[in-house]
């Protein structure tokens, strides 16, 4: 009973963190939030006795992504105190379809047979091995996980040409 409570309380306040990235005003904010987030779904897989996954979570997303984003924002200084509409006129068509994207997932992952839902699936060390091998390996996911890092440094390098640039100075 204690898990359950725990477990919606985390839930509750990774959602309330998730809406507030996408709703606060200032960027630094939102990035902060999104921390905040990140950290609830690295504790949702701890609860769920996945520490691999959430070891993962906090090194990757938390370490890298999410501190990269905060180095892109304080970088571009002028973007920190941007005051325009920070959303659009129809965000409810976007509401829309994303409610009906979730229906569609739910529907779909209900009537699939081999979703087992609740405790009781014991964890297994090959599917850790599978997992290391599958990110390694040039069958696997090394090739879009190469592409996602060098994603990365080029977004960097742009905020590094943006805030050179908006300083007056030549990139």
């Amino acid at each position: 009973m204690a898990i359950q409570i725990l477990f919606l309380i985390v839930a509750a306040i990774t959602l309330v963190s998730a809406v507030m990235v996408v709703t606060v005003r200032r960027m630094m904010h939102a990035a902060l939030w999104l921390i905040l987030s990140l950290f609830g779904v690295a504790l949702l897989f701890a609860m769920l006795d996945a520490g691999f996954y959430a070891v993962i979570q906090i090194i990757v997303y938390i370490g890298a992504i999410a501190i990269l984003v905060i180095f892109a924002v304080m970088l571009t200084r002028k973007v920190m105190d941007d005051r325009g509409a920070q959303t659009i006129r129809h965000w409810w068509v976007a509401l829309l379809a994303v409610l009906g994207i979730f229906g569609g997932l739910a529907y779909v992952m209900m009537g699939w047979s081999r979703l087992q839902v609740g405790p009781g699936i014991p964890p297994s060390d090959s599917l850790i091995a599978d997992f290391g091998q599958a990110l390694v390996s040039p069958q696997g996911y090394s090739i879009p996980f190469e592409v996602g890092s060098v994603l990365l440094v080029a977004a960097l390098i742009g905020a590094i040409y943006v805030a050179v640039e908006h300083r007056g100075g030549k990139a």
